[in-house]
């Protein structure tokens, strides 16, 4: 049997009872068209096909893969490779339309396990993860709150994020030294809608550049993402708060208001960095 390896992040649920309850709070169809990530020895593989007549699997180890193969091989497609290099929108074109995902996923990509599936929104339904008990506070925290941050915004701008049930270290091989939670995040507009922003790559850039300067007013965020002062009078939200007391809403108004007046925002690799 293969090992846990440090160096994937692997943590291996072995709680059959909680992979059931992950299971059924997808509500499955058995047409469902599921992707998901990080199999492991198919703790949750194996009750997902109780539900569905074909599951989509990508797994990074290929040691584990051989052991899916052989155990899951009639109903299940298995991608080996690094899920953060598939092309989500060229699978779900492939499996007919819109997907739903699910996984445990490696703790030290979450963000950017989170951003690969927000690119991809379109061709996405919905997603049900288990991830760090502290990012699904991320998640779904609330503007004033010390864990209301970046995460928190695009995670509720571009879905509606919400905490089902958390997790204990004990339900995993190796015990992790942090508890997790399982999040659902809807694509679908089933929750609270907000605007869309009118340039969708400076409303990025504007939760990240003044979320990088949080413990500094938006004034100060702004100009450093190179607006000049001229173009800041202009602004009629009040830029003398701080990042982590505007509401995404709030963003998206200020995005839309530095759009209109063409301001050239300098701010690089919004795709690259994350927030962890």
């Amino acid at each position: 049997m293969s090992r846990p390896k440090k160096s994937l992040g692997q943590n291996f649920l072995h709680d059959a009872n909680i992979a059931r309850k992950i299971v059924d709070s997808m509500h499955l169809q058995r047409d469902n068209r599921v992707v998901e990530i990080g199999p492991g020895k198919g703790a949750l593989t194996g009750f997902l096909l109780e539900k569905l007549s074909h599951l989509t699997a990508i797994e990074l180890d290929d040691e584990l893969a051989l052991q899916l193969r052989a155990t899951f091989s009639e109903k299940l497609t298995l991608i080996l490779g690094d899920v953060l290099k598939v092309d989500l929108k060229t699978l779900a074109k492939q499996l007919g339309g819109k997907v739903r995902i699910a996984g445990n996923i490696p703790y030290n990509i979450t963000s950017p396990i989170l951003f690969w599936v927000i690119d991809a929104r379109e061709s996405v339904r919905d997603c049900t993860l288990m991830m760090q008990h502290e990012v699904a506070q991320r998640l779904t925290a609330k503007p004033r709150t010390k864990d209301y941050g970046i995460l928190s915004v695009f995670a509720q701008y571009y879905a509606a994020p919400k905490l089902l049930f958390s997790v204990s270290p004990k339900s995993f091989t190796p015990v992790p030294e942090v508890t997790s939670a399982i999040v659902y995040l809807n694509f679908s507009g089933g929750g609270p809608q907000q605007p869309q922003a009118l340039n969708d790559s400076i409303f990025r850039a504007v939760v990240r550049g003044t979320f990088g300067k949080r413990r500094k007013t938006l004034r100060n965020g702004l100009r450093g993402l190179g607006v000049p002062a001229q173009e800041l009078k202009n602004i009629s939200l009040s830029l003398n708060r701080r990042p982590e007391e505007l509401t995404v809403t709030e963003f998206v108004s200020l995005a839309d208001e530095l759009t209109r007046h063409n301001v050239n925002i300098s701010f690089h690799s919004t795709r690259q960095k994350h927030d962890a």
